[in-house]
């Protein structure tokens, strides 16, 4: 039997039991890992309201890691792998990070920033773009999200009435 090299959905699967942590812990359920020669080198959650740091998303935290672990804050061979189609500020530093493929699971028409909303990955105005494949693991991104928001409007509507 030959053993397959680790994929797309398998570093997604990864990205998807660290959602998991952020959702037991209340946060928005997004999970990131980023990869450098098929190794993961970073992996988060949210962390916002842990922190109480609106830039403590999933993304952020886990290239913060990365840096680390290559001990440079250019992460040009890397590959970050996203439950949810990354924000506005999340894109800005993956550029300015300049990962090379930018992996995310579910679209995020809201606040999308890798296409939905706006595509700052791949501005040709800006120094760096990275490639991007989307829907990877949909189907099981796109639940645990839709699933937070809607027992979380649950709570709301219970505490207003």
């Amino acid at each position: 039997m030959m053993i397959e090299p680790p994929n797309d959905e398998y570093f997604m699967r990864e990205a998807l039991r660290q959602a998991q942590k952020a959702c037991d812990a209340g946060e928005v359920p997004v999970g990131a890992v980023v990869v450098l020669a098929g190794k993961i080198i970073g992996r988060a959650h949210n962390q916002v309201e842990l922190l109480k740091d609106a830039t403590a998303h999933a993304e952020m935290l886990a290239l913060t890691q990365a840096e680390a672990a290559v001990g440079d804050w250019r992460l040009i061979d890397c590959d970050l792998y996203v439950t949810k189609e990354p924000c506005a500020m999340c894109a800005g530093a993956l550029v300015h990070t300049r990962v090379r493929r930018v992996i995310f699971g579910c679209a995020d028409p809201a606040a999308g920033a890798a296409g939905s909303v706006i595509n700052l990955l791949q501005m040709p105005a800006l120094n760096h773009r990275c490639d991007i494949a989307s829907g990877v693991l949909q189907d099981e991104c796109a639940p645990i999200l839709q699933n937070f928001f809607r027992k979380r409007r649950g709570e709301q509507g219970a505490a207003a009435s």
